[in-house]
């Protein structure tokens, strides 16, 4: 979509008669029941008062007013009096900034703040009460863990920043925020430690960002995530995705830069890795060899999920690779169906359960899960439209991918496994290998940011690699990732 060219700029005029005249064709007062002005005379100057209903704390407002009135009820005014000053002085307000246009008057009215204009004054008075419908800061769904914070990123910007703030009371921390999309302006602020991100990095963002051309991200974050990054048909994730501030702020603290977009209660985190989407918190909120026990685990499920299908299969149709001790391996029982077509109906079955799953209302979640047990499993099997190894290994495969701590790898990993299964069919084990050795080049060839996505494994980074597949002890975790180049390399100083 192309961008809308905004209107030339207007400054704002000191007859408030003609300003008043324009924003009301702008806004569509009479049309919109929404935006609301509050107009009256402070030290008999016309002052105008611009907002939009549910988007400001009314109490501010009223508040507000109350001031105006009380130093009008109680002024008097000279020749020597300032009489936007005057109101300046009265506004029982912390953040008070001034605008000369009235594009960015209406631009700061939409986004929650009120204006203020005053007659014979070539300046608005922005005063910040905004009040977003939100909800409260709750533990997010994917996420969850034994241990550890119950707080989650919210759909406020306002909010995520402060709940990173509160972890990272470091005074080199930034938060830069621009407002991207042509009729939306959505707020978006891009976080880091100076100091620490890597410069080069940073200039790379605000200029992906910058470059953004479109309506609006009413998508939020996903958007924005399509425009810096170039995704094209590669399936895997580029960026990760996290709505608990502890992970924003590890990540913060290692040199990372996030991403919040105003309505997401999710944060881009970059650059990342394969291994980034692969780790969970629930890893650090245990014991060291408990944490690696855990990653082992979830490693293993995994690699079960992409590889079990299609090498049950591959043996499936060559009995002669197993060896003896292996040969129950295999259907015992046959149908009309071909095993092949048998691992793909199961899987669009499942596929189809995790749609239904998410649109399902919670009070009928049990009902899915009974209907899915009994009917789609029992009786398809007793009816002979599936083998019970089928759904045995098809099982095994959802479950794997339902461990994978990123959403979105987890639908990767899906696809690639269904790829596999139809390599296998077609060509047997020269599919399998060909296919397996493409998937890894594919994963080789990846950048992301210019990083390459298999790091630490290639190119090979001993050290980082032992982070990967031990979890290792917080005080033996004396360096920052190398991958994200930090500005300063050495986590803590020895004595």
């Amino acid at each position: 979509m192309s961008q809308v060219p905004k209107n030339e700029q207007t400054p704002i005029s000191r007859n408030i008669v003609e300003n008043e005249a324009e924003l009301k064709k702008r806004l569509g007062f009479g049309t919109s029941f929404d935006v609301g002005v509050r107009t009256l005379t402070v030290l008999e100057k016309h002052i105008q008062m611009y907002f939009v209903n549910g988007l400001c704390d009314i109490q501010y407002i009223i508040e507000i007013l109350r001031e105006l009135m009380v130093l009008d009820a109680r002024g008097r005014k000279t020749e020597s009096t300032n009489v936007k000053q005057a109101i300046i002085n009265h506004l029982p307000h912390v953040q008070v900034e001034f605008v000369n246009t009235l594009e960015d008057a209406t631009t700061q009215m939409l986004s929650g703040l009120v204006f203020i204009l005053v007659e014979g004054e070539e300046q608005a008075i922005v005063i910040d009460v905004r009040s977003y419908p939100t909800r409260g800061p709750e533990e997010p769904d994917t996420e969850r863990v034994v241990r550890g914070s119950r707080d989650g990123y919210t759909e406020n910007i306002i909010i995520n920043t402060a709940l990173t703030r509160r972890r990272i009371r470091d005074d080199r921390m930034r938060n830069e925020i621009m407002r991207v999309g042509a009729r939306s302006e959505t707020d978006i602020c891009i976080s880091y430690i100076d100091g620490i991100a890597d410069p080069k990095m940073i200039e790379i963002l605000k200029k992906e960002l910058e470059a953004i051309n479109i309506d609006g991200i009413t998508m939020a974050d996903k958007i924005v995530e399509e425009y810096i990054v170039k995704q094209g048909m590669n399936p895997f994730p580029l960026v990760r995705y996290t709505e608990r501030p502890d992970v924003a702020a590890t990540h913060l603290l290692e040199g990372h830069v996030l991403i919040m977009v105003d309505t997401s209660p999710s944060v881009i985190i970059t650059p990342t890795t394969f291994f980034h989407h692969v780790q969970h918190a629930e890893e650090y909120r245990q014991a060291p060899f408990i944490g690696t026990v855990l990653r082992w685990t979830r490693f293993i499920g995994i690699l079960f999920s992409l590889l079990v299908l299609p090498f049950w299969l591959l043996l499936t149709m060559n009995p002669n690779l197993l060896p003896p001790a292996l040969d129950f391996i295999g259907p015992n029982e046959t149908t009309n169906i071909p095993v092949f077509l048998q691992i793909l109906f199961a899987e669009l079955g499942i596929e189809l359960l995790r749609m239904a799953a998410i649109h399902t209302p919670s009070p009928l979640a049990t009902a899915l899960g009974l209907v899915a047990a009994l009917l789609i499993g029992e009786i398809a099997i007793q009816v002979g439209y599936f083998t019970p190894e089928v759904i045995l290994y098809v099982a095994i495969g959802a479950i794997g991918m339902f461990a994978t701590p990123s959403y979105e790898l987890g639908i990767a990993l899906r696809v690639v496994r269904v790829l596999l299964i139809v390599a296998v069919a077609a060509f047997k084990a020269p599919g399998f290998i060909i296919g397996m050795t493409l998937f890894i080049l594919l994963l080789a060839a990846i950048k992301t940011f210019g990083k390459p996505y298999l790091w630490p494994f290639l190119p090979f980074d001993p050290p980082a690699v032992w982070h990967i597949l031990v979890r290792s002890s917080v005080p033996s975790l004396r360096f920052r990732p190398s991958i994200v180049h930090p500005q300063d390399p050495i986590k803590q100083k020895s004595e």
